[in-house]
């Protein structure tokens, strides 16, 4: 690794201010994808502003039915908490489904939506949710974050401080995992409220996360997987890769859909 000054950063505005004034900073949260990055010398940022530790990015905050997850809650708070566990379970089956225990551990959600890995979990969970990326800086729509493969609407220097989001009626969560890695090669998020049903996919897409359309319209006229018996999934525009080709993940956005639904009841 090269030479990089280390910031641990007490409150947003002086992450903001440390990142302004370094040397090609970056931040890092949990780093499950920058310090290997780095270790590979792939990147080289003279400056590491470490947003792990500030308060007001900590912590599930429930008000009735609307969650706000700070953005250094590690995957293992969200998956082992009772609070959100009350409203959303869904997410916190998800969280329980990264990686292992150390990924667990130190990643964190802020970190995992960020990045935006085209085969990361929260993604679809945050767009499936209709869920807002509060930052340091503004609100912005889960529909108009995610904007292509490890590309989002961030601004140079903008942090992610918290997600918030209503909880559903109802919601289900199913990917099916690469042995090696645990990210999905396909993973489908269902949620309905208000008779209002929408699908988001990761792991699949080669432009990253996306909303399944025909599922969603399907799934509003009939909350049950024999709605999905009737959808086809277009295999353009998915991945195809060792692990499996676009037909492949094709079949299986189908077939995680219908345990997703399952799991959501």
């Amino acid at each position: 690794m090269y030479a990089t000054n280390y910031h641990r950063a007490a409150s947003v505005s002086e992450a903001a201010s440390l990142f302004a004034g370094g040397a090609e900073a970056q931040y890092v949260s949990g780093g499950m994808t920058l310090i290997p990055t780095m270790k590979q010398r792939l990147a080289a940022p003279g400056d590491l502003v470490d947003l792990r530790h500030i308060p007001d990015m900590k912590g599930i905050a429930i008000d009735g039915r609307r969650v706000r997850i700070g953005a250094a809650v590690t995957h293992a708070e969200v998956a082992a908490s009772s609070q959100l566990a009350t409203v959303c379970p869904a997410v916190c089956r998800l969280a329980g489904m990264i990686g292992d225990p150390h990924v667990r551990h130190m990643g964190t959600i802020g970190g995992s939506v960020a990045n935006n890995d085209p085969a990361a979990d929260y993604p679809a969970a945050m767009l499936a949710l209709a869920a807002t990326i509060v930052t340091s800086q503004r609100e912005i729509a889960a529909d108009d974050f995610f904007t292509g493969l490890f590309e989002t609407a961030l601004e140079e220097g903008e942090i992610v401080v918290a997600l918030a989001f209503d909880a559903p009626e109802k919601a289900g969560y199913a990917k099916f995992r690469n042995p090696a890695s645990r990210y999905a090669m396909t993973g489908v998020f269902v949620a309905k409220a208000s008779g209002n049903v929408r699908v988001a996919v990761t792991g699949a897409g080669s432009d990253g996360v996306f909303r399944q359309g025909d599922m969603e319209a399907a799934l509003s006229a009939n909350w049950s997987t024999d709605a999905l018996s009737g959808v086809t999934v277009d295999p353009g525009g998915l991945i195809s890769d060792l692990h499996g080709d676009a037909e492949y993940r094709a079949n299986l956005v189908k077939v995680m859909a219908k345990r997703a639904l399952a799991a959501a009841g």
